[in-house]
């Protein structure tokens, strides 16, 4: 599968950007297309960090293990994941922007078996499907931050 790219501008400093997107055991709360999130270590988030996502994707639930191989806060951390043949890395990077931040997501999935390589070539028509669910999740994790700043500023 070709690599899918999505953009988001989010009107909150990379700082909270970074802090919300990386919460992952609380992820279910906020992006709709998460049905739940196991934490399978403890302790702080970080290189290492590994967790339990189940989603629902192309309307089945989905459950991959992720850990995150990269951590830089507050301008970027990775995923990987590896299932049914295929090794998936998602990598996040937050650019300040207009006193608010980019998100910017790259999605890739590498076939490892013959059986993947095949199913990757004809699945090329579900990239643009890819993209928008992906877009789903960032613009779920956009109106949680920019929803809770908003509180924030009103009770301040």
């Amino acid at each position: 599968m070709a690599g899918v790219t999505v953009k988001k501008e989010i009107a909150a400093p990379p700082e909270r950007v970074f802090e919300a997107a990386t919460d992952f055991a609380n992820a279910a709360k906020s992006i709709r297309g998460i049905e739940k999130v196991e934490m399978l270590t403890d302790g702080p988030v970080g290189v290492g960090t590994r967790f339990r996502e189940t989603r629902i994707m192309f309307k089945r639930e989905a459950t991959e293990v992720m850990e995150v191989t990269d951590f830089d806060p507050p301008r970027g951390y990775s995923l990987r994941a590896e299932s049914h043949g295929c090794r998936y890395l998602s990598r996040f990077r937050f650019e300040p922007k207009d006193g608010g931040t980019e998100l910017e997501m790259r999605f890739e999935a590498t076939p490892l078996t013959f059986v993947a390589k095949v199913m990757a070539f004809l699945m090329k028509p579900m990239v643009g499907m890819v993209a928008k669910e992906c877009g789903k999740d960032m613009e779920d994790l956009k109106t949680r931050i920019e929803s809770m700043d908003t509180a924030s500023s009103a009770s301040a």
